[in-house]
């Protein structure tokens, strides 16, 4: 990382010709020490998105200062009211309210320019070490940039390796669970060898970026962007461009690009847009990945897709009720209001009986909603001790975990029973330490709990008993994954 002194000259050139109650020096220091870290040194993103006015959506002026003085309700904006002065928090608005001088260029060109194949894959028909490559369990520790390849049956680490910066949206596997790419939050998508235990290679599609899908047939890779508005399309293969599409909707208004999913079942990608009422589909079985629109009559930030990927269920962070939309006709199907701000996607799938079923947390209010797929209706709300964000289960386990990580019972995890929908344990693993993102193994007889903090714990319990089984050491560990559970789209866990 550059020196502070380096890093407050960069902002204090961004701020030249900017006016407000405090100098642009000070504006500079403030910035670097409360905001660069997350939001990035030039204000193109890190953690945090960028802060340019193009991607802050309606955010304007004095909502802009109350989200620094009171933080952004569920997600990781913490609060600066207690910290930075009125004058501080308003040259602050001022400063990301004035766009760049000029925005980064990052096309096809630039993309290729970051493009690095360290080796090629080696002849393996087997992996080097002798743990079930189905079962393993990958561990993203995002305390010191570094993942965690873990033997399911064993319980044992295989290796530890560096990822980039601030990783996020997940790892996809290849269909045969052999190679795993990554993304991180400034655009680098990372190609991993599980087998050989080996990087292969990374490559830089975007300054921004949200997520990425791996298709069903593990040969492209799409790439969600905040900053440039684009969808990438690139080889599973060599990480090489395949396509770079301007988000654009058809009165061409530009977007931010929220997310992209796998529709398995369709052979296609899903694309959520974050500013424009458009869901888009990209054909994959086509060579020239054909765009199809689907347009909603408003944006949607967040979605949930039933298991035959035949409708979506979408919700806006303002919007009043969660819309689904068939995604064959594109049409509207139903629309029904869910408390609390539903994190669709955590959503998880099961058989309440005979009847399709999905559940979700809610990132606002300590809730579970159990909706009918058969019908769209609301089954039941459970409460919880506190607004969540992850929810997990499996197909062999009777019970569904929950965190509460976005309340002041963050150290709480709530165990449903999904056959009587009735919360049956709480279980607090490290008393006032964040308990966040349960994984099971492939056979839904082992869970893994992570203590999100820098030094944490990943703890795994039995997952008939609830009871204690082993603790490991780690830097705050985020998502993990297992492999099986991932590649076979198992009902416990988000797609």
């Amino acid at each position: 990382m550059k020196p502070l002194s380096d890093r407050l000259a960069l902002v204090a050139i961004l701020l030249a010709g900017l006016a407000g109650p405090a100098s642009a020096a000070d504006v500079g220091t403030v910035y670097a020490e409360h905001c660069a870290a997350c939001h990035g040194e030039g204000r193109l993103g890190g953690i945090g998105p960028a802060l340019l006015p193009q991607n802050m959506g309606r955010l304007r002026g004095e909502a802009i200062t109350k989200v620094i003085a009171e933080g952004r309700e569920a997600t990781q904006m913490p609060a600066f009211g207690q910290i930075l002065s009125a004058e501080d928090m308003k040259a602050l608005t001022a400063f990301v309210s004035k766009p760049l001088d000029a925005i980064p260029v990052w096309g096809e060109k630039e993309i290729t320019a970051t493009r690095v194949i360290e080796r090629q894959p080696k002849a393996l028909t087997r992996p080097v070490f002798d743990a079930d490559p189905l079962n393993l369990t990958l561990v993203v520790e995002i305390g010191d940039h570094h993942a965690t390849l873990l033997d399911g049956d064993k319980l044992e680490p295989l290796t530890r390796f560096p990822t980039r910066f601030a990783l996020h949206g997940g790892p996809k596997f290849t269909p045969d669970g052999r190679f795993v790419f990554f993304m991180s939050r400034d655009g680098w998508v990372e190609k991993y060898d599980l087998w050989a235990m080996e990087k292969i290679g990374e490559v830089r599609a975007g300054i921004n970026a949200r997520n990425i899908a791996l298709s069903s047939d593990g040969k492209h890779i799409a790439v969600a962007n905040y900053l440039p508005n684009s969808l990438v399309l690139l080889s599973a293969d060599d990480l090489s461009v395949e396509k770079v599409i301007d988000a654009v909707d058809m009165k061409g208004k530009s977007s931010r690009v929220s997310a992209v999913y796998q529709a398995r079942p369709r052979d296609s990608f899903v694309v959520a847009l974050k500013d424009v009422p458009e869901i888009w589909e990209i054909g994959t079985r086509d060579k020239t990945l054909p765009l199809r629109r689907i347009t909603l009559d408003e944006p949607l930030d967040d979605f949930f897709f039933d298991p035959g990927y035949r409708h979506v269920l979408g919700s806006a962070r303002e919007g009043a009720a969660a819309k689904v939309y068939n995604l064959d006709s594109g049409r509207e199907v139903t629309n029904f209001t869910l408390p609390g701000l539903p994190h669709l996607g955590s959503g998880i799938t099961f058989r309440l009986g005979e009847r399709p079923v999905m559940a979700t947390p809610h990132l606002k209010s300590g809730l579970l909603s159990v909706i009918g797929l058969d019908d769209w209706s609301l089954v039941k709300t459970i409460q919880t001790p506190g607004p969540g964000f992850f929810m997990r289960s499996h197909e062999n386990s009777p019970f569904a975990w929950t965190d509460s990580m976005m309340s002041k019972a963050k150290d709480t995890m709530s165990i449903l029973d999904k056959r009587t929908l009735e919360i049956v344990r709480s279980i607090t693993p490290v008393p006032g330490k964040t308990a966040a993102h349960v994984e099971f193994d492939r056979y839904g007889k082992k869970v893994f709990v992570s203590i999100w903090e820098d030094p944490g714990e990943l703890i795994v319990y039995d997952a008939g008993t609830f009871a204690e089984i082993k603790r490991f050491p780690m830097r705050k560990p985020s998502g993990k994954y297992n492999v099986y559970n991932k590649i076979n789209f198992s009902e416990g866990t988000s797609h």
